[in-house]
């Protein structure tokens, strides 16, 4: 017997029990990870193989739950069994459908994302869903478009300094990863996905950097970098959350059980060692916050080092910044060196 099996014959022996009653909650994929040792697709075969006995139904907005007892006298009506009616096909929308998506992705991870899952989320047939999203790469873009539309990248921008629109757009970035820590490797630096709702970060962040004098190259490079930095430390949300399910342990837990073979492998550095010993307490919010205001001073060398917008370049006559075909003023070369 596989894994998956034995822990949905567990779980059915809690149901026929009546340990587990009709309507009560079962433990969700995560919850399974963590108390039987396993790895998310076990947990979703496990929840699968429940569902498809009949004794678990899935309840959107509430979780997997018990259908009832696991061998129901079928419902009868002039000796016949009335079949089962399907969700009407008028309820089911592309938006519920998205919207369901996002819950299984935030709660058990991308891994655990499929059509069938958020079917079954949905109480309904997972062919229904294709016709209202082509396919799972389609769902997952759309996925994303909706969570970016919860972020507001534009307000109170004209108020704000290069560096306090930067900052804080790069905390609503980091906000948006910590509510949804799938999104980071979902999204691609270098084969950008067409995702509407996240143009207006970049604009935001383009446009401030361009308003300081910078040249195209320098603008979006510097764009780029911000972006992806506070992706690639977001990353480690969804490994952490992966991890801890897996191991049933969070990060301070698992180093306290490692302590004595880290403590042997750094005693031969001195440095590490005297570090180490007095102590460091690790917080991924702190690591962002201080990544990102030391970019944001690289940033701040590079924007003094260009000319101001509307600036006079230093050494250029004003017939020249002015002739046709010539530079406007603050406009730089990007190939030239800055001193």
């Amino acid at each position: 017997m596989d894994r998956y099996e034995q822990i949905a014959a567990e779980l059915q022996e809690r149901i026929e029990r009546g340990v587990l009653r009709p309507g009560d909650r079962v433990p969700s994929t995560r919850e399974i990870t963590r108390r039987w040792n396993v790895a998310m697709a076990t947990a979703t075969k496990a929840l699968a193989e429940l569902r498809g006995r009949g004794l678990v139904r899935a309840v959107p907005g509430v979780g997997t739950v018990v259908a009832g007892h696991p061998d129901p006298a079928p419902a009868r009506s002039g000796g016949r069994q009335v079949p089962r009616r399907p969700a009407p096909e008028g309820a089911l929308t592309a938006e519920r459908i998205v919207a369901a998506a996002v819950a299984v992705a935030d709660s058990e991870g991308l891994e655990a994302l499929s059509m069938r899952r958020v079917a079954a989320e949905l109480d309904v047939a997972t062919m229904s869903l294709y016709r209202h999203v082509p396919d799972k790469d389609g769902l997952l873009h759309r996925m994303m478009d909706l969570v970016f539309a919860d972020a507001s990248f534009t307000h109170a921008q004209g108020a704000l300094g290069w560096r306090a629109r930067l900052e804080l757009a790069a905390h609503l970035l980091w906000g948006l990863f910590r509510a949804h820590p799938w999104l980071a490797s979902a999204l691609s630096v270098t084969r950008p996905q067409p995702v509407a709702n996240a143009l207006p970060f970049g604009e935001w962040v383009l446009s401030a950097l361009a308003a300081e004098g910078l040249g195209v190259e320098d603008v979006f490079t510097a764009y780029l970098t911000l972006f992806n930095y506070v992706r690639g430390t977001a990353l480690n949300l969804e490994m952490e959350a992966t991890a801890e399910a897996a191991t049933g342990q969070d990060s301070e837990e698992w180093m306290d059980q490692r302590e004595d073979v880290f403590m042997e492998l750094v005693a031969p550095h001195p440095t590490f060692l005297r570090l180490t010993l007095e102590g460091y307490d690790f917080d991924l919010d702190r690591l962002f916050e201080f990544g990102l205001q030391r970019l944001l001073d690289g940033l701040a060398v590079l924007i003094g080092q260009a000319a101001p917008p509307g600036a006079q370049v230093p050494g250029a006559q004003a017939s020249d910044a002015q002739a046709p075909g010539g530079r406007a003023p603050g406009a730089q070369d990007s190939s030239a060196p800055r001193s």
